[in-house]
């Protein structure tokens, strides 16, 4: 910090709080211990606790009392901003994880909430991230870092009063984030209505009504008629379908729409197959294949796409990738599913995933917005087995029933749904780039607060520097280290 604002001193961490303080207690009495996961992020004064006999651990923690500040010394934690105030059981007794320290101010010339407010700052967790040491994904802020970290002080009046700006400004920004937050899953409720009434129908009732004379029927049987003129389906050793899995029936659909099987619905030639079952060490150079972490959301990141070698791909040359193809994933994370860009072309895919080449008779656009549709995830869902990898068998994914309108009907219902969707895209960014906002507003004022700009200074406060001079000549000298001679 470069200039302070009038009244405040730099005073050294140690000299104004007890570090990890140790407090003793029957063994039978009950403690409040705060886990990582109880601690909020930055600016956190409400922790959770869980209670445990004070004898199963006393030897394991460090103990608090009320109004304690805790800071996350390791990592992650430290990173993810972690620090919060205590609020021990009745009586004041608590044990504080080894993965934490145990901050006890001294309340006269430290007020709890700004010490907690310190320790949230960019200021000063910046240089405890530069500082820490230990082993990679394991490194800690060291216990003499902060002793000896210098903290800005404000008189204690004004600490008071800064404290109480802080809260009431949290307050506001909490307010914020709560209602920033209902947005997000409005939206999706909203993406699946779309969905739900675009493969019911009802997205396109009044377009109906014109009289168009083409029929789902007509088109199923034409799909049908390309596989028997192909020599049919070939039979192949997938599972048979799970029995009251694939539910869909006509009662709910328009007359003129049908139901039609994945299985019916993809290219004659290619039909739906999974991929290479281990793909071995990645490669810099050779042959792209795709994984369903690569989709992440249903939306592909090439960043992420791993190689494997030729030889392997040519053993799983039938699940090889074009243009235009769906990826759904069928292991894991069952349901997602992409369309494969031209950059993809001749890749191959892992046996985690289904390939979906859509007949020309069909629109692809359609069938990838029919799987996406909750009924058609729930029948997945009903179809899906296993216990440590739980997935659905190619048996299934060529049984999947997808509600099947003329094609005229589908491509007027993918234009339908492609605007809601960038309305719905648009409303999103908006509310990313709200939320990004309402993050950066604590850290924001918490700066704003330790540049002395938050609240007004009063010229009647003591200085921060008298305080500090008085209670320094109260204190006794630190007792002399005695050195214990070395054994021979």
């Amino acid at each position: 910090m470069k200039t302070l604002p009038a009244g405040w001193s730099l005073a050294r961490m140690g000299d104004l709080i007890e570090l990890s303080p140790k407090v003793d207690a029957p063994d039978s009495s009950l403690a409040g211990f705060t886990p990582m996961q109880g601690l909020g992020t930055r600016y956190s004064e409400s922790l959770k606790f869980e209670a445990r006999p004070w004898g199963a651990i006393k030897k394991a923690y460090t103990h608090f009392a009320d109004g304690d500040v805790l800071l996350a010394k390791i990592t992650p934690c430290f990173e993810n901003g972690k620090a919060g105030l205590a609020a021990g059981l009745p009586g004041g007794i608590g044990a504080g994880s080894s993965e934490f320290f145990v901050c006890r101010p001294d309340q006269r010339v430290l007020d709890r909430g700004y010490l907690l407010a310190w320790l949230s700052c960019d200021d000063f967790r910046s240089r405890a991230a530069v500082n820490m040491s230990g082993s990679v994904g394991h490194k800690r802020v060291p216990k003499d870092f902060l002793l000896d970290e210098e903290l800005p002080l404000a008189p204690i009046a004004e600490q008071a009063r800064l404290v109480a700006k802080l809260r009431a400004m949290f307050t506001r920004v909490d307010a914020c984030r709560d209602r920033l937050a209902r947005v997000a899953p409005l939206l999706k409720r909203f993406r699946q209505s779309v969905l739900a009434a675009a493969t019911s129908g009802r997205l396109t009732d009044e377009w109906r009504a014109d009289g168009s004379t083409e029929s789902g029927a007509d088109l199923l049987t034409e799909l049908q008629n390309d596989h028997a003129r192909s020599g049919g389906h070939a039979r192949g050793n997938a599972s048979k379908p799970t029995e009251e899995a694939h539910d869909l029936d006509t009662s709910g659909l328009p007359g003129s729409w049908a139901i039609a099987t994945l299985l019916d619905l993809c290219e004659p030639g290619r039909p739906i197959t999974y991929g290479i079952l281990k793909p071995g060490p990645e490669l810099d150079a050779g042959v792209p294949y795709v994984r369903v972490a690569d989709f992440p959301g249903n939306r592909l990141r090439l960043d992420s796409i791993k190689k494997t070698s030729p030889e392997i791909d040519e053993q799983f040359k039938r699940a090889r990738l074009r243009p235009g193809d769906l990826l759904l994933s069928i292991r894991g994370s069952v349901g997602r599913i992409i369309e494969i860009p031209g950059l993809l072309a001749n890749a191959n895919i892992t046996q985690d995933t289904a390939r979906l080449s859509i007949s020309v008779r069909v629109s692809r656009r359609f069938v990838l917005l029919a799987i996406l549709d909750e009924g058609a995830q729930r029948r997945m869902r009903a179809a899906t087995r296993g216990v440590a990898v739980r997935g659905i068998n190619i048996g299934d994914v060529r049984a999947l029933q997808i509600p099947l309108p003329p094609l005229a009907e589908q491509a007027e219902i993918v234009r339908r749904v492609e605007v809601l969707f960038a309305f719905t895209d648009r409303l999103e960014a908006r509310l990313a780039k709200a939320q990004a906002a309402a993050d950066r507003l604590t850290p924001a004022l918490l700066a704003k607060a330790f540049r002395g700009e938050l609240v007004p200074q009063d010229p009647a406060d003591e200085p921060a520097a008298e305080l500090l001079k008085r209670l320094t000549a109260g204190r006794p000298a630190p007792a002399a280290k005695v050195r214990r001679p070395r054994a021979v």
